[in-house]
């Protein structure tokens, strides 16, 4: 990881960003900002200290103004360093109606730091956000990069105290169901008809 004061694409990072910008039509480059912008949060840690920002102003020629447009405006780029768990707790309608609030008492109780906050060991950042797009397995967060769906209360807190003690939970349904199938187990399609094709 490179100095905060000092921010450079390591080579790897550049190959890499040179890959995302070949995907856009020449002059366009500016159009990779989110792709270039998420590399570079991953090469710091998982945030965006203002030395990246400048450097992929500089590296897209853009004004810096704009690409700190792009990094405050989605809750995916955060602009101060979190904790190594960065924990998105959703809080739209179908998560609320499912238990969020209780979601977010787990995650208070469990980690030690408050909404906004990093717990004193490093280890956990919450936040809440808007809709994650897993409303049928609601409730859910995103912890990192993965999904945790159909959770309870004690299922979110097994994750936790899973991730405590720097362990691997299965992410996704919480509940073994397959995408957004029905929680009750399929109802129709379950058994090979007479006008299957085989």
């Amino acid at each position: 990881m490179n100095s905060t004061d000092n921010f450079e694409f390591t080579e790897s990072s550049k190959r890499r960003c040179e890959e995302i910008i070949s995907r856009y039509p020449d002059g366009r480059k500016q159009s990779a900002v989110i792709p270039v912008l998420d590399l570079a949060q991953r090469q710091c840690g998982g945030w965006l200290p203002n030395s990246a920002i400048e450097h992929i102003a500089d590296y897209l020629n853009m004004p810096k103004i704009r690409v700190l447009e792009v990094a405050s405006f989605y809750s995916m780029f955060n602009l101060k360093p979190v904790g190594k768990y960065f924990i998105q707790l959703c809080r739209t309608t179908p998560c609320w109606l499912r238990g969020a609030d209780d979601l977010r008492n787990i995650a208070i109780e469990t980690t030690g730091c408050k909404l906004g906050e990093t717990s004193e060991d490093g280890l956990f950042t919450l936040t809440e956000v808007e809709c994650l797009g897993a409303c049928c397995n609601a409730p859910m967060v995103q912890i990192n990069d993965d999904y945790y769906e159909d959770l309870t209360s004690k299922s979110f807190k097994n994750i936790i105290e899973s991730l405590k003690q720097h362990n691997s939970p299965s992410s996704g349904s919480q509940l073994g169901r397959t995408g957004s199938e029905p929680a009750s187990g399929l109802t129709s399609l379950t058994e090979k008809g007479i006008s299957d094709v085989s």
